[in-house]
Formats: structure tokens, sequence, C-alpha cells
């Protein structure tokens, strides 16, 4: 069994069962898609809270993991080569899991890539413009006079859903009828658009009824279910 004790980040979140896979995380869009990864797949893992709320992102034993300081970061104690493994960054750790496991990404290679890129879409578009929208719309942006900022992601948040809106045309998944990692980085994002952000009539989320359809269908599987509440909140 690996010693998970060499890595910092364990002397703040002790491994209960070291032989897991360790994931430091909170049920944020980001945060989940890694937790609905790994409850889709059936891989063990134990989960620990990183509050932002007490700013452990921004503590020593968090920045030993990811110096970046964001939420999710897994520490897999049966890394390549049987070697403990530390990743960050959300898009990386659903290519590890799926490779590592041979679930939710496509061994076809044009399929694979294909998937790739609209796991690429949500890390570089969907994600950084919803969640822009999310800070004028809810948090403190919803303050400031000059709404500007705010119809400018507006805007942009609804290009990116007819995006997907046309995509999704007589399609079950994002890459046809296999769920992939690409559904579970898209949805959890859409889904914190239109709930959490409260933002669906400022998009005009109404216009998008394929994005309604699969986001349904996405939030209605039992793993989703699962992953959606993990870490769970103190």
């Amino acid at each position: 069994m690996a010693d998970l004790s060499v890595f910092p980040i364990t002397g703040k979140w002790p491994a209960t069962h070291p032989d897991r896979l360790q994931l430091y995380s909170l049920p944020t869009p980001n945060g989940v898609k890694v937790s609905i990864m790994l409850e889709e797949t059936g891989l063990p893992y134990e989960a620990h809270l990183v509050s932002f709320e007490s700013n452990d992102q921004l503590s020593p034993a968090f920045l030993s993991l990811n110096p970046n300081n964001k939420i999710p970061a897994i520490l897999d104690p049966n890394g390549p080569d049987g070697q403990p493994l530390a990743l960050f960054e959300s898009g990386a750790i659903l290519i590890y899991l799926a490779e590592k496991t041979g679930r939710l990404l496509p061994g076809d290679p044009a399929a694979r890539y294909e998937t790739i890129q609209w796991l690429m879409f949500q890390m570089g578009g969907v994600g950084p413009m919803f969640g822009q929208l999310g800070f004028f719309h809810k948090f403190a942006g919803k303050d400031y006079e000059d709404k500007r900022p705010r119809d400018r992601y507006a805007a942009e948040s609804r290009r990116l859903l007819q995006v997907l809106e046309s995509r999704m045309a007589g399609r079950a998944w994002i890459g046809g009828d296999e769920y992939t990692i690409a559904d579970i980085a898209i949805w959890p994002w859409v889904r914190n658009l239109v709930g959490f952000y409260g933002a669906g009539e400022l998009v005009g989320f109404d216009d998008f009824p394929n994005v309604q359809r699969v986001l349904q269908t996405f939030v209605e599987r039992p793993a989703v279910q699962r992953g959606l509440a993990i870490p769970a909140r103190d």
C-alpha cells in the first residue's frame, strides 16, 4: 500500500482509507464533475470537503497538491505503475479516470477526440462564461450600476447554449448515443446556470428545448444524483 503520509495534504485531511482514491472538493459545477465520474465508474474513493468559507483552498496543505488553489484535486494511491498520483484540473482528472477505468471515453480514436473536443468546449467556454455571468447576476457584481458586463456574459452564455441546442438536436448525449465525460463536464454547469445562478430567464432558457431535455435526463441518473451532493457540506 502506498504511503500517503508523504503528501502534506493528508495532514489536514487524513485518509481514513489510504488504499482508496482521495478526492478534495466541494459540490460546485467543477467539483461535482469528479464526484459524478467516480460514482459512475464505481471506483472506491474517499471525499474530503474543501471549505471556501474557511479558505481551505488557500491553505499550505491544499496548495501542496494544487498550487492554483482550485477544486477539485485528487490523490490516487494506485496511479500509473502503481505509484501515487496527485492531479488537479477537473478536465485532466476526468480524462485520467476515464483511462484508468476504461469507461466514458470512446476507444475509437475519432470518437475519443470528438469527446475531448467537447470537454475542452466546456473548460474554455461554458465554465468561464457561465461563471462570470453568475458573478454579475447573483453575487457582488449584481450591485454594479453598469450592467454592460452582465449583459456581455449573458449574451455569450446564450450563444453557447445555442451551440449546445444545435448539437443536441437528434442526439441523446453530446457524443450521440454514448454518455461520456463530455456530458459529465457540461451538464452540471447548465444546471448551475439556471438553478443556483437563477439566470434562466436572463439567457432565455425556454428557447433551448433540446438542452432542457438532455439536462433533465442527466440529472435523473442515479450516479449523478449521488455525485451532486459529494462531498457533503458541513
